[in-house]
């Protein structure tokens, strides 16, 4: 293989056989059930990164069924949305994701940065409960429950909320363990067509692990729960804050302060 086959092949790893395809990444009848609940400020505080700022001490626990998605398949995922602002513009920081399937692991931290682990969410109906739960290994982490389409939602709202943006940490490390990229990536879900909206009231229960640490952003009480199912897609990401571009200001500053004064 040519030096220019290289780079022409090179969007993904492995460079022979990638995990996941070129997009974009659509995704039909997505269920989900997003739990928001309260939290403390300290807690959010320890893990919310700057420049982004903290609204209420919120937090969104989704559990999000996708049973058709091109590129990345059939899958489950769970974790935990924090509101945010950025330079005013209210979104959502993408804090924790557990799901089951390799390519959008793979897919979503080489592309936009989604804090992605294997896990083993699922979201199951029982009579009129709906129920999401997170296993990490043999260990049960969260538990949520809402009641099976008490309510028609507010669809505008739902609506906004899921056209709002969204905020990642991109890390990818240089040979050497260093940080390579470090970057506060914002993203959008466009296209997006919302099929059917609920609410009811709801229960969350997080328990510690380890490895899969919800339980580090503990709830105090429940807000508001939602369960709707939806078609849309997965934005690609843009860069809005370079870290590494701040370390070498400050690395500049240090040694040249005249210069960087004028």
């Amino acid at each position: 293989m040519e030096i220019a086959d290289v780079l022409k092949r090179a969007y993904a790893m492995p460079l022979t056989n990638p995990s996941f395809p070129p997009g974009p990444y659509r995704f039909f009848d997505r269920e989900y059930v997003i739990i928001t609940y309260r939290t403390t400020r300290e807690a959010l505080e320890a893990v919310v990164p700057a420049p982004l700022e903290i609204d209420e001490p919120l937090v969104k626990y989704e559990f999000i069924r996708m049973p058709d998605s091109t590129g990345f398949g059939d899958y489950t995922e769970t974790g935990q949305v924090i509101p945010v602002r950025y330079k005013g513009q209210h979104g959502g920081y993408v804090h924790s994701m557990y799901l089951d399937d390799d390519a959008p692991i793979a897919g979503g931290r080489e592309l936009w940065g989604f804090p992605k682990k294997l896990a083993s969410p699922k979201i199951v109906h029982e009579g009129e409960v709906v129920v999401g739960t997170l296993h990490y290994g043999s260990v049960l982490c969260a538990t949520g429950t809402m009641g099976y389409k008490h309510r028609e939602a507010d669809h505008d709202s739902v609506l906004a909320s899921l056209a709002a943006p969204n905020f990642l940490v991109k890390i990818i490390p240089h040979v050497d363990g260093t940080p390579r990229i470090c970057e506060l990536v914002r993203y959008y879900l466009t296209d997006i067509t919302l099929k059917e909206a609920w609410t009811a009231p709801a229960a969350l229960d997080l328990r510690p692990h380890v490895m899969a640490d919800v339980a580090k952003l503990p709830v105090l009480d429940i807000v508001s729960a939602v369960h709707f199912t939806a078609d849309l897609t997965l934005g690609l990401g843009k860069v809005v804050h370079d870290y590494l571009a701040d370390r070498s200001l400050s690395e500049i500053g240090a040694t040249q302060p005249e210069k960087i004064r004028a």
